[in-house]
């Protein structure tokens, strides 16, 4: 993020200022689709911060796989460290950047687990390799070689050689429920929009233009 050169974006929604927006929701599907066409590799990345159970903070890429005025998907092994964070300290933070679009979103809120039938659903359309690999890798856990995951994924393809492979009950997703959404845009000489979202009471949302 340089001072010397930007790119003025209109947002998708009117044509207009994107802080004219009234809601965050149709706001970031229109900014996620223009980072879906602009960003080469992953633009579905996101930073997810936790913390231990000592107030230590973590953080880690995850990819976003659903969204709605619900809150923020993602799909994890329940076994691993992020996982175990967030049953006991059910709140996150999320920061998506999108350098291409020299834009910024960030939220945070609590978190709840999605349900069963979700999950289910979101790992039926994954790629046959990424399902046995969900079973072979006991995420977060020391791993004596790469030979040793190697043979498991060996084993589990095997197994599953006919026929569909179901769901591990260690693998599922969580479902970050904002209170606050921020975004973010570059301009020029780092004289930044910014505009955060906060829900309030039933469901609705104050918006604050703040200083970049």
């Amino acid at each position: 993020m340089n001072d010397t050169a930007s790119i003025e974006h209109p947002t998708s929604l009117t044509g207009g200022d994107f802080t004219e927006a009234v809601e965050p929701w149709r706001l970031f599907a229109a900014w996620f689709e223009e980072a879906k066409r602009a960003e080469p590799i992953n633009p579905d990345a996101m930073a997810v911060a936790t913390v231990d159970a000592s107030g230590l903070p973590n953080v880690r890429m995850v990819l976003l796989k659903g969204f709605d005025e619900r809150g923020f998907v993602f799909y994890t092994n329940l076994g691993s460290v992020k996982a175990a964070e967030l049953e006991g300290a059910p709140k996150a933070a999320l920061t998506f950047y999108w350098k291409a679009l020299q834009r910024q979103v960030r939220a945070r809120g609590t978190v709840e687990a999605v349900s069963a039938a979700e999950a289910d659903a979101y790992f039926a359309s994954r790629s046959r390799m990424a399902q046995i690999g969900a079973w072979a890798s006991k995420q977060s856990a020391a791993l004596e070689s790469r030979m040793a995951f190697e043979k498991a994924i060996a084993q589990y393809t095997a197994k599953f050689a006919l026929g569909t492979v179901p769901r591990p009950q260690f693998w599922s997703g969580y479902r970050i429920v904002p209170v606050e959404i921020e975004f973010w845009q570059e301009r020029l000489f780092r004289l930044h929009d910014r505009v955060v979202f906060r829900q309030g009471d039933a469901g609705t949302w104050s918006k604050t233009r703040l200083y970049p």
